[in-house]
């Protein structure tokens, strides 16, 4: 299944028998909260979710945005309306990164039919409605463990045997700059690419032959092989996951990422523009 879908095939969809359940995760790091912008008008049927209540668990040793509890998650997710069987479409601001998140902790729990809106609200031309739904309660079981994941020791082990992509700026990468973390620079042995080169101007995911070419020139060189991507928090690394998949990989995500790695003073510290 395409992870992506256009906001001509979303409209499509919401007018046909079987509609998809629609998730609007608008949201910014540091604010301001999406809940008002959600309020001011979304496409219609769309449900809320706040991604730093509702798609993470409080910060702490596990980075800034470190995983839900699987069970806290399916009751997130059932209060919007989602069941097993149901298609589900997560849409953002236009960034990509928090529709992302949705996406990827819905598919590592178990849910095969998601995706997102490529573009996100920004390319959305149809209609907006302030009401708030109250959808039917739904079904979803989560059971996690369909999508890889990366523990920091595993993260760092695939920088050295594989590929673990750095999806940050590449200041960030680099060490030149860190303003949020610990310290600045990456886990040795991680390549840097930023998900930011992923999209087009329009914030549109580029061309799955385009980005495969992309990956496999950072050293992914078979799609049967895992790759590893990790960015800040575990957000900006969902969308890289996402144009891996789109370009045909296998991604492992390393959900905690440089804010649970950069927190432990033993774990080593690579800066400048080479993996290190």
């Amino acid at each position: 299944m395409n992870p992506i879908v256009t906001a001509t095939e979303l409209a499509s969809e919401l007018s046909g028998p079987r509609p998809p359940v629609l998730l609007d995760i608008r949201w910014q790091l540091g604010g301001p909260h999406g809940r008002s912008d959600y309020e001011a008008g979304h496409i219609p049927g769309a449900v809320f979710v706040d991604l730093d209540a509702e798609l993470a668990a409080p910060p702490g040793a596990g980075g800034r945005h470190p995983l839900p509890e699987p069970e806290a998650f399916g009751a997130v997710m059932r209060r919007a309306g989602v069941s097993a069987d149901s298609p589900v479409v997560a849409y953002d601001g236009g960034q990509g990164w928090a529709a992302a998140r949705a996406w990827w902790l819905l598919r590592w729990t178990g849910h095969a039919d998601v995706r997102v809106l490529d573009g996100g609200l920004a390319v959305w031309t149809g209609p907006l409605e302030t009401k708030v739904p109250d959808p039917s309660e739904g079904a979803f079981t989560p059971a996690p463990g369909a999508l890889p994941l990366l523990d920091a020791d595993a993260a760092a082990g695939l920088a050295r045997s594989g590929v673990l992509l750095d999806a940050r700026a590449a200041e960030r990468y680099r060490g030149d700059v860190e303003p949020i973390d610990r310290v600045g620079g990456h886990i040795p042995g991680a390549v840097s690419a930023p998900t930011m080169e992923n999209v087009d101007k329009d914030g549109r995911f580029l061309p799955a032959g385009t980005l495969s070419a992309r990956f496999k020139a950072l050293g992914a060189s078979a799609a049967a092989e895992p790759v590893g991507v990790y960015c800040g928090s575990g957000v900006s690394g969902a969308h890289e996951a996402l144009a891996l998949e789109i370009a045909g990989f296998e991604p492992a995500l390393y959900a905690g990422s440089w804010s649970e790695w950069s927190s432990d003073v033993s774990r080593p510290v690579a800066t400048g523009p080479q993996p290190g």
